[in-house]
């Protein structure tokens, strides 16, 4: 180390006086005495002040460029050297040497700028602002074809610059993206596959650039999916497929990239890996195995790429996912339920299976996991079963095949998103099924169950499901046994709640059910309808601009039915409604304005 502060004193005279020789003694020195001690040796030059004249020694005609960047790029591993690299000015006579013709030259500035970027937020404004980061993808353009050791090792060195560039800044990436550089990392990656360093650092880019929405267009414009693939198939290492994995699961979030995929063999690939893990207990082959299966799920989400895997419910993927729901293994449970429910998306594919007995498969799913079952395999078989339901022509064959009661076994569940599911499947099964409905509505376990749900605050989702299920078992089974059921469960003053609800399509499923207990049990409601303030909200929804047309026709609609109760009749009296409905005869809407007209007529009958 005393050596090196000769060595530094000396590169001092020599550096101004540039005597050839004892320059590149000098620099060989240091690039010795780095590789012994980096973080000694990088304080010491950093103490010396010998950096600012490095940049002299940086420009295109010194013949000691490739040394110095060698030297910049080793004292900059060490995070406190890379502000004062900037500070003296040695970004722009880097940048300048990227246009050099000596390889050499270009490895060591790569290497140095890229160093001087990692974590650097000064280091890569100035690389910015010297326009380093164009000049680069320019040179990997135009070097990309070549494929002898040298320049791959070159190349990957650029990448790898890229990379430190742009870590975990949007706005860096999104500059590179602009600049182009993911149709040439795709076609680099294309022509160098066989070569490891090159591709891993060519899959840690996509894997940075694919969070950016705005790559996903410009990657689908490639033929990144087919490239993926490729590289996929290869691969037997673990954690090579895991760094794929990482890219191919921000990408297909695209529509256009999932078909790609499907079209590019990405299907196989991934049945051939849960075939191959499945029974597997290895910690790596249990990782495989989710995160494969969870991209197919993923790649169903496409609308295209999901029918072209349904084939009509004949196509063999399908049908290999299908064998996914009776497995033992619960994350292939998961994968089947979630891509059966992917599946169900129309109506054409929802009655095929329905057809086919899938209906059956996840009866017998849900049946394995009712007792402290896994919550997840019992939403995803839930919403499955929801999305299957749709289809009118589904409902009663479902309802046949015990489907509720399969259901129903889950009310005692905890879990908010099995809860909110369970409500789902059910409101679906009943639309139009009076049968159903009734048969439901007069469950009393199931009706308290629902208003102790239409309290969860915590859930708004499971609250507003309960809600509609409440309301949907008096509109489709229009019977007076449910609404005496719901009345004595205490059910009514959330239908009521429901008619101010912030969803216009909650508030009129809740006033055409109040219309129907005003109609059916109005003597059994009456009370509950008085504590809960109906009389007030109904002229609150009147006066109020805002609320739709079909709001306020089904409004009036109640105000009538509720004329047949004294003590109802007398709060319409006292809140002066005829004011309020004589307003709405000249509605834009033809039958608000009727129905305005027979509500007044029969107020005023009724004063």
């Amino acid at each position: 180390m005393d050596n090196l502060s000769d060595t530094l004193k000396k590169l001092k005279i020599t550096a101004v006086d540039r005597t050839e020789d004892s320059l590149e003694g000098c620099l060989d020195c240091l690039l010795q005495a780095l590789a012994q001690n980096n973080m000694e040796t990088s304080e010491k030059i950093q103490a010396s002040g010998i950096l600012q004249l490095f940049a002299s020694l940086l420009t295109p005609q010194s013949s000691f460029k490739a040394k110095v960047a060698n030297i910049i790029a080793e004292v900059a591993k060490n995070e406190f050297m890379r502000i004062p690299c900037v500070d003296a000015g040695l970004i722009s006579p880097l940048v300048q040497l990227l246009n050099s013709k000596d390889q050499e030259v270009l490895l060591q500035t790569g290497r140095a700028l890229g160093n001087i970027c990692y974590d650097s937020h000064e280091g890569r404004s100035a690389v910015d602002q010297a326009g380093g980061a164009q000049i680069v993808i320019d040179r990997l353009r135009s070097l990309c074809s070549i494929t002898d050791p040298a320049n791959e090792k070159l190349l990957t060195v650029f990448c790898g610059m890229l990379m430190n560039y742009s870590n975990e800044n949007d706005s860096l990436q999104a500059q590179l993206i602009n600049m182009g550089v993911i149709p040439t990392l795709v076609k680099l990656l294309g022509i160098h596959c066989q070569n490891a360093a090159l591709t891993e650092m060519c899959l840690v880019a996509f894997g940075n650039l694919a969070e950016l929405e705005s790559s996903k267009e410009q990657f689908a414009s490639t033929n990144i999916a087919e490239e993926l693939v490729k590289l996929f198939k290869k691969q037997i290492e673990h954690d090579k497929r895991e760094m794929i994995f990482e890219v191919l699961a921000p990408l297909a979030e695209n529509d256009a990239i999932k078909l790609q995929l499907v079209e590019a063999g990405l299907v196989e690939c991934l049945l051939e890996i849960v075939q191959q893990k499945v029974d597997s207990d290895k910690e790596d082959d249990i990782t495989e195995l989710k995160t494969g299966s969870d991209l197919m799920v993923l790649l169903l989400l496409g609308d295209e790429s999901m029918q072209k895997l349904f084939e009509g419910g004949k196509g063999s993927v399908f049908q290999r996912v299908l064998s996914w729901i009776p497995s033992n293994n619960h994350q292939l449970q998961l994968a089947g339920a979630l891509a059966i429910a992917n599946f169900a998306r129309n109506d054409g594919n929802c009655i095929h299976m329905v057809d086919n007995g899938i209906v059956e498969k996840l009866m017998d799913l849900l049946d394995r996991h009712v007792e402290d079952g896994n919550v997840t395999v019992q939403h995803a078989a839930l919403s499955a079963l929801r999305n299957l339901a749709i289809p009118v022509i589904n409902k009663a064959k479902m309802l046949s095949a015990g489907v509720t009661e399969t259901v129903l076994k889950f009310l005692k569940s905890e879990m908010p998103p099995v809860q909110f599911k369970l409500l789902g499947t059910l409101r679906m099964l009943i639309d139009a099924q009076a049968e159903a409905a009734e048969q439901l509505g007069k469950n009393v376990k199931l009706v308290e169950r629902l208003v102790e749900w239409c309290e969860a605050k915590d859930h708004a989702g499971v609250m507003g499901e309960s809600n509609r299920l409440l309301s949907a078992l008096i509109r489709h089974s229009k019977s007076k046994d449910v609404i005496k059921t719901i009345v004595q469960s205490g059910g009514i003053k959330h239908l009521v709640t429901m008619a101010t609800s912030e969803h216009v399509i909650m508030q009129n499923e809740a006033l055409v059910a109040l219309a129907l207990i005003a109609a059916l049990e109005l003597g059994t409601a009456e009370k509950d309808l008085e504590s809960a303030k109906l009389v007030q909200i109904l002229h609150r929804l009147l006066a109020d601009e805002r609320s739709a047309p079909e709001i306020k026709y089904n409004s009036m609609v109640l105000i009538c039915a509720l004329m047949g109760s004294e003590s109802l009749h007398k709060e319409v009296q006292d809140l002066a409604f005829l004011d309020v409905v004589s307003k709405l005869r000249s509605h834009e809407n033809k039958s608000v304005a009727q129905q305005a007209s027979l509500t007044e007529q029969r107020l005023t009958v009724e004063s």
